[in-house]
């Protein structure tokens, strides 16, 4: 009788690991194709129009030396000054070094500015709206920190920028990593164009005094990164070694049992630090650390007053 050589039929790990070799190609030119498609989305929403009905504050006179007081005391405390520098010709806010960077542009009279020839309108739907002149979502732009501004507050920083000592800058930068495109092109990080109701009307003149009134109208500024319930959560288009935003309200995990009154809070806005002295990663100090103290006392006394509300 003549033997027949067969040949070894594979193991069952052998089975295993091909057909994990299998499941991994097919999950990685998943992941592939949901990135193009999703950085394909991104370029359609930064193209999109945004429509607006902006008919804008008018301009305040260059010797209104009450509104020029204000719109310095805006600029210096609400993050403008984070983003788009002391002399308002723009800076680099974030370099993470992995492909991330971001930065505001000249908004100051000087060469290279990119609100030269803005009418009031055009003022009005960069700063409350975050769209350009355009029509196009301004990307990074924290609109929804804005929108709820009184005419008064709005003509006032406008006023003070027009007023500027001209300084050279350039436009914005923004450059998002591939995922992060992906990710706003799926809707998971949104501009905050598309945050916001553009057909609320401004809020109406609150008088500056230590109240739950006033604090809600100063907590516009937080809205941003804390979320519009201010319950915290990952920031939205921040780098991944971001700390999540802080619980405001007193729901679960509140960061205000740190701060229970307004002197603590005034404490952490001036240094930056905790009560028990660690700093604090993320927050715009340089802008917090100029916030008057009837301002920091009404937030305060609002952020008690919220409802609890789980983080994030």
């Amino acid at each position: 009788m003549r033997s027949v050589f067969l040949p070894p039929r594979p193991s069952a790990a052998r089975k295993w690991a091909k057909r994990a070799g299998v499941l991994v190609a097919v999950l990685a030119a998943a992941a592939a194709a949901a990135l193009w498609l999703g950085n394909e989305l991104a370029a359609r929403k930064m193209q999109r129009t945004v429509e607006v009905a902006s008919q804008g504050v008018a301009f305040r006179s260059a010797s209104d030396s009450a509104a020029l007081a204000r719109g310095r005391y805006l600029y210096a405390s609400r993050g403008c000054v984070d983003c788009h520098g002391a002399a308002a010709n723009g800076r680099m806010f974030l370099d993470d070094g992995k492909g991330m960077r971001i930065a505001g542009p000249n908004i100051s009279p000087g060469p290279g500015s990119v609100v030269a020839g803005y009418t009031p309108a055009d003022w009005e739907r960069a700063i409350r709206h975050g769209v350009a002149r355009n029509g196009r979502p301004l990307m990074i732009m924290p609109s929804e920190d804005y929108n709820r501004w009184t005419d008064d507050d709005l003509a006032s920083l406008v006023a003070y920028l027009r007023a500027k000592e001209p300084a050279s800058g350039t436009g914005a930068v923004v450059d998002l990593p591939l995922p992060v495109r992906a990710l706003y092109g799926f809707g998971f990080i949104r501009d905050a164009a598309a945050k916001i109701d553009h057909a609320l009307p401004p809020e109406q003149p609150v008088p500056e005094s230590v109240t739950v009134k006033h604090g809600a109208y100063v907590a516009n500024m937080c809205l941003g990164c804390h979320g519009a319930r201010l319950s915290g959560g990952k920031i939205p288009g921040g780098p991944p070694d971001w700390p999540a935003a802080s619980n405001l309200t007193p729901g679960e995990g509140s960061a205000m049992v740190r701060y229970p009154d307004a002197e603590a809070l005034m404490a952490l806005f001036k240094t930056g630090k905790r009560p028990d002295g660690t700093p604090v990663k993320v927050m715009p100090f340089e802008s917090l650390r100029e916030i008057n103290d009837t301002d920091v006392r009404a937030l305060h006394l609002y952020l008690k007053s919220l409802p609890a509300s789980p983080r994030g």
